[in-house]
């Protein structure tokens, strides 16, 4: 067996891979950026910016630019650096959302950007064997699409009580898993390639940390309406877990003025109210659609149907007002809302809006209340997110783990 090729080391106080980490997001937010430019924004001596910038450059991560190199200075050259992307290739992730009647797959760059993207339906697939079905569409997909370009490992974004630490789905009511260990059978499925887990509400909220608007990076709600309905919270750049990483189940949340009965016994609940599943059958008994699928909803609605943007709007008031409780109780800088109708058409975003700001006792602007920033994209996004965070926060380790596993391979 050839030894493995040592990543790079650490100081014993974590300095250098907290170093690396701030490079690496600083040229995220500011590249193409000399290394002057880095050392001036990160508050990093000139030298540690260097040396970090010599390790990214060898990793894959950061390039270097020459062309952009500005004439006429006096001194020393300034070579701006960016992250590896674009034409010239660089490493990608792939990405998986695993919905119910669903699953997106995509393959993004170091920056969250969208490279290919695919639908996976699950027709006839029982939920006992979506990972197994879902592992192999997916490597089908990345085979075609990765084109040779370093493959970093999978992001899994996936509805319901999620355990990312271990990998495991603890509860996903529509999909009947309880102590499911997704990422696991979906890295079996694709040849023991790395699969990280994580909710999707969670997800997305920190793929608009990471990659969206600087307010989400102070404190955000994010507030993710499908066929399952639940919440996340990032505080200081850090999306909250909580004990067991149970937080963010708002299924149960009252929403005010609501009667609609919940499985739970009680009447108003959240996603008993506005769930893509609610929303469906509502359509196909008031006969807007033939079958329960909220995007006929939408696009029935966006060809004229006034019943179709009626159902739309009330369900979009009910978000609404299901976000003013959110920002009464937490506040947060930024209110994340991810629901189908919004992240296509304003009108309905502007009915969230309206009904939360009526509603809040603490919120008298509704331009807090924003769709996420990858748009239709999102799933994709977030799913990547998954596998790119923890590579923003600790890069030297998660390059360098990769390259022993590699060499051991």
């Amino acid at each position: 067996m050839t030894p493995a090729t040592p990543g790079p080391r650490m100081a014993g106080d974590g300095r250098r891979e907290a170093n690396a980490a701030t490079v690496l997001r600083t040229v995220l937010g500011h590249g193409p950026v000399a290394r002057s430019g880095i050392a001036r924004l990160s508050g990093l001596s000139p030298a540690a910016v260097s040396r970090q910038c010599t390790d990214l450059v060898r990793l894959g991560l950061v390039r270097e630019l020459p062309e952009l190199t500005a004439g006429g200075t006096v001194g020393r050259p300034q070579i701006p650096v960016d992250l590896h992307t674009g034409a010239s290739g660089g490493p990608v992730a792939g990405g998986v959302h695993l919905g119910v009647p669903l699953s997106t797959f995509g393959v993004v760059d170091l920056r969250g950007r969208v490279l290919a993207r695919h639908t996976f339906t699950h027709d006839g697939i029982e939920p006992k064997d979506l990972p197994r079905q879902v592992a192999r569409g997916l490597q089908e997909f990345l085979d075609r699409t990765v084109q040779g370009r370093p493959l970093l490992g999978v992001g899994a974004a996936v509805g319901g009580w999620v355990d990312p630490g271990e990998g495991t789905v603890v509860r996903h009511d529509a999909l009947g898993w309880h102590r499911r260990p997704v990422a696991a059978e979906l890295a079996r499925g694709l040849g023991g390639l790395e699969v990280r887990l994580d909710n999707h509400a969670r997800a997305i909220a920190q793929s608009e940390i990471l990659f969206g608007r600087p307010a989400a990076r102070r404190s955000l709600v994010h507030l993710f309406v499908g066929n399952v309905v639940d919440a996340a919270l990032g505080i200081a750049g850090v999306v909250h877990q909580g004990p067991g990483s149970g937080a963010g189940d708002v299924a149960h949340l009252p929403v005010p003025d609501s009667t609609a009965p919940c499985s739970c016994g009680r009447t108003g609940c959240l996603e008993a109210t506005a769930s893509n599943t609610v929303l469906g059958q509502v359509a196909l008994r008031r006969g807007i659609v033939p079958e329960p699928d909220t995007s006929l909803v939408v696009d029935a609605a966006a060809a004229g149907d006034r019943r179709a943007d009626r159902l739309l709007r009330e369900r979009a008031r009910a978000v609404g007002r299901a976000t003013a409780l959110l920002l009464d109780v937490l506040n947060p800088d930024l209110v994340v809302v991810t629901e189908q109708s919004s992240l296509l058409d304003p009108d309905y975003l502007e009915e969230i809006r309206g009904a939360a700001v009526d509603l809040s006792h603490v919120c008298d602007d509704p331009e807090r209340i924003v769709s996420p920033h990858a748009g239709p994209s999102v799933l994709p996004v977030a799913a990547g997110t998954v596998l790119l965070n923890p590579l923003f926060r600790s890069p030297l380790q998660a390059i360098g783990r990769r390259l022993s596993e590699a060499a051991l391979g």
